[in-house]
């Protein structure tokens, strides 16, 4: 079958084709409108060598680096994804979903805060609220551990929480599935529709010329019985014939 026969099988079956076309937008439009737009923030942080740490670089902790900071980074990165962290962010008021890891890519403890919500505004404050939080850790783990200030790891901002950008991947491969499977059984039912109402070859074919029409209920024996009664009949004419002056 090529696109000609397929065109012609879509116009003749519009009355199938049309309704399942109209159901298919009716379903993008209805996932369209549920699934709502989400939108994300993000900013990056990095750890610093510690003021001690840093005095035999005049105090300048870009020169300082140190594969323990890397460490520190990954570790805090577990900490802020956990559920107790989860739970003390909701509670400072931070909404929707929330990411803490390794820059990718990243030569130094370079970490990624990002916020994922439905809320542009909500989610650029929870993301300002993250940074604060991962601060606060920060100093939290090593006040447990009895770090003098002075020796202490510290944090600095690299790149502030960014206006939340509209994140509609997802949405788009929702509608265009759900588009593309309702197209698809569209066409099934059109050429379902074809096979069952198509007349069988060979059916209501008409007979050659010459041939006794012979009744559609009839099976061979009647076909062979009309030839036997014509065959009986021109020999009684032939008969009839020859007895004649």
């Amino acid at each position: 079958m090529d696109l000609a026969e397929i065109w012609r099988v879509m116009r003749r079956r519009w009355y199938v084709l049309l309704p399942g076309l109209l159901l298919t937008a009716a379903l993008t439009t209805a996932v369209h409108l549920l699934i709502p737009v989400e939108y994300q923030s993000q900013s990056t942080v990095t750890l610093l060598n510690s003021s001690k740490a840093t005095e035999a670089f005049d105090g300048n902790p870009f020169l300082s680096t140190q594969a323990s900071l890397t460490g520190m980074a990954d570790g805090l990165a577990r900490n802020l994804n956990s559920d107790g962290a989860k739970a003390d962010l909701k509670a400072l008021g931070v909404t929707g979903k929330h990411e803490v890891k390794i820059a990718d890519n990243a030569q130094g403890p370079f970490m990624w805060l990002t916020v994922t919500g439905t809320d542009p505004a909500a989610v650029l404050k929870s993301d300002e609220l993250l940074a604060s939080y991962a601060d606060k850790r920060l100093g939290e783990f090593q006040t447990q551990q009895s770090v003098a200030p002075a020796a202490m790891i510290r944090m600095a901002t690299i790149v502030p929480p960014q206006k939340p950008q509209a994140q509609t991947k997802t949405r788009i491969q929702y509608i265009v599935m759900v588009g593309a499977l309702g197209f698809v059984l569209s066409l099934v039912a059109v050429f379902f529709v074809e096979a069952r109402r198509r007349t069988p070859r060979g059916k209501d074919r008409p007979a050659p010329a010459g041939t006794p029409a012979v009744p559609a209920t009839a099976g061979p024996d009647a076909a062979t019985a009309g030839a036997t009664d014509e065959t009986m009949a021109l020999r009684t004419v032939g008969s009839g014939g020859a007895g004649s002056p």
